[in-house]
């Protein structure tokens, strides 16, 4: 249930209050012990000034600091935390998703490549965007890190729509000049030149960010890749978003492709496109080699287990990762991926861990889908947790949202087996309530 406990109206119009249950994480999991990872408040209160945290803690505490006019909102039998991260994600892929039978380099050629030559039409493109993005809202997802296709226009269809909403997103044009169909072609240089464009039009505009995205190594030739490179010394501070070592015969190809290169990461570093703002999607099948070239240059990989359970490419090995200490983060990959739910995405992490015999702990579930993504964008203290500053996008997570989770949660002694029980029972259903820089939408 939500209150509003408001006792006037608010003449502080730039400030308000809602308290409940909290929760946010403050580090990772497995670099701290479980009980330094994170701040727990059983009854919290959560304060937003013009869009922005000014403040978390105890509700009796932090309420006698706060002014008679300031509304207070209270979420009841709920849990509220930071927005989930999406950290690889394909927007055009959006009416393709659930397509049968195929793994990935026959799932590209038979449903994706068909499905992104629309995408040369910006109004079909604004149509897709504003569906899509109401989905991942709806799932309480706040922030993406986003593929568009080929075409320019599909970057400026999804920008569009993402700003109008103030949104924090990150999209790219495809860069992607062979091996695939004519007409979802690039060139080298109709690449570099209209990604340069979109950059000088769009990163950094509003909460907007740009991605320089290569589709992956068999889709780009050297020069492109390298021109990619290029980009990334002009521009500093973009992104770097493209796929890597997600299924054996991909990977058998690029050594196909590119004989000279040292295994698949290898293409990628040669181009210059390692870094701190460089986001690999999967990782499924990496050398120890290539998670230390990771950790060095403070590259991330995008965990996205719901894609590679449904196009059988393997279980990511969260416990390597650890090892390397290389960033992580979360993918929905839409539409290999089957759902825009984080929650879902948890539930299908949890279990491709135990298929390699490993575990993967609620916090370090929860961890993932909100800090842990903002570590691997490069958002820590941006977004992901509520550190004072931070943009207040939150959600709340509902535990009566369905009879079988409002069940469960009754039986639950610690939160621990709370946090589990959302990651395995909840979906996009339990999301009572998206909050984007602290409004309500």
């Amino acid at each position: 249930m939500t209150k509003n406990t408001s006792n006037s109206s608010s003449t502080n119009t730039g400030t308000k209050a809602y308290r409940g249950e909290i929760l946010h994480f403050l580090a990772d999991p497995a670099k701290v012990s479980e009980e330094e990872s994170y701040q727990y408040f059983e009854d919290g209160l959560l304060v937003i000034k013009n869009g922005l945290v000014e403040a978390v803690g105890n509700a009796h505490e932090l309420l006698e600091t706060l002014s008679a006019d300031i509304s207070v909102t209270q979420y009841d039998n709920g849990l509220i935390m930071p927005g989930f991260i999406d950290t690889h994600v394909h927007y055009p892929q959006a009416e393709m998703i659930a397509s049968y039978g195929e793994q990935l380099l026959e799932w590209l050629e038979n449903y994706t490549f068909p499905e992104e030559k629309q995408f040369s039409d910006i109004e079909h493109g604004k149509r897709v965007a504003e569906f899509f993005l109401t989905q991942l809202l709806d799932a309480g997802t706040t922030t993406a890190l986003v593929f568009g296709t080929v075409h320019k226009e599909s970057v400026e269809a999804f920008f569009t729509i993402a700003q109008q909403k103030k949104l924090r997103m990150i999209c790219g044009k495809v860069l992607m000049n062979q091996n695939c169909p004519d007409d979802l072609q690039d060139t080298t240089e109709s690449g570099y030149t209209d990604s340069k464009a979109l950059i000088e039009k769009w990163h950094n505009t509003d909460r907007l960010l740009y991605a320089v995205t290569p589709r992956f190594a068999p889709t780009c030739s050297t020069e492109q890749l390298n021109k990619a490179g290029e980009l990334l010394k002009e521009f500093p501070d973009v992104y770097m978003h493209t796929h890597l070592s997600e299924n054996k015969d991909e990977i058998a190809w690029v050594s196909e492709l590119f004989p000279d290169s040292d295994g698949y990461l290898d293409v990628y570093d040669k181009s210059s496109l390692l870094g701190r703002r460089s986001v690999f999607a999967h990782g499924v099948h990496l050398h120890d080699s290539e998670c230390q070239r990771l950790s060095d240059t403070n590259s991330a990989v995008a965990f996205c287990p719901t894609s590679n359970l449904f196009l059988g490419s393997g279980c990511f090995n969260l416990k390597q990762a650890e090892e390397f200490d290389f960033n992580v983060g979360l993918g929905t990959d839409i539409g290999a991926g089957t759902s825009f739910s984080m929650l879902t995405t948890l539930n299908e992490g949890y279990k491709t861990q135990q298929l390699r015999g490993d575990k993967l702990s609620p916090f370090k579930s929860f961890y993932l889908a909100t800090l842990g993504g903002a570590v691997a964008l490069d958002l820590e203290g941006t977004i992901g947790n509520f550190s004072k500053g931070a943009e207040a996008d939150f959600i709340v997570l509902d535990y009566q949202a369905t009879p079988l989770l409002d069940r469960r949660i009754k039986r639950c002694k610690t939160l621990t087996e709370k946090l589990f029980a959302l990651s395995i029972l909840g979906d996009d259903r339990h999301v009572k309530a998206t909050h984007i820089m602290g409004e309500r939408i």
